[in-house]
């Protein structure tokens, strides 16, 4: 009989600590999901659910020099290339890991500025930022 009862105690213990381990884990994730179930705006907006979204796809991220000829481009057009250039020039020389991009952004800064500004005028706000790929992307664009 006490042999039965040791038995019977140790698979109580076995099972009292796998409660243990394991009843938080169950707890968390069920609250877990709970809470991305409720709506939380007070709207009438459709509930958001863990798997709502595709996070398989990394976000994509833009290099710097991206970053940069987009902000100059629409410089270009808000103000003109001039200012865009000497802005171009001052990027480079505070972040000289820009230079081997300049040549690149130039040119498409002389093609915007041709779309832009038709060719002769684009030509006049030429000036030596990253030797002549301004004035290249002039040429091109002609």
């Amino acid at each position: 009989m006490t042999a039965t009862l040791t038995h019977v105690n140790q698979s109580a213990r076995r099972i009292g600590r796998t409660l243990a381990l394991v009843l938080p884990v169950v707890l968390v994730l069920s609250g877990t999901l709970a809470v991305t179930r409720v709506n939380w705006s007070g709207g009438s907006q459709s509930v958001l659910t863990a798997s709502s979204e595709d996070v398989s796809t990394p976000a994509k991220t833009r290099a710097p020099q991206e970053a940069l000829r987009d902000r100059l481009l629409l410089e270009l057009q808000e103000k003109n290339p001039g200012v865009a250039l000497t802005t171009l020039q001052q990027e480079v020389d505070a972040r000289p890991s820009l230079a081997k991009h300049c040549a690149w952004i130039a040119r498409a800064l002389g093609r915007a500025a041709v779309r832009q500004y038709g060719p002769s005028r684009a030509q006049s706000y030429a000036r030596p930022v990253c030797d002549t790929a301004f004035a290249t992307g002039v040429a091109q664009q002609v």
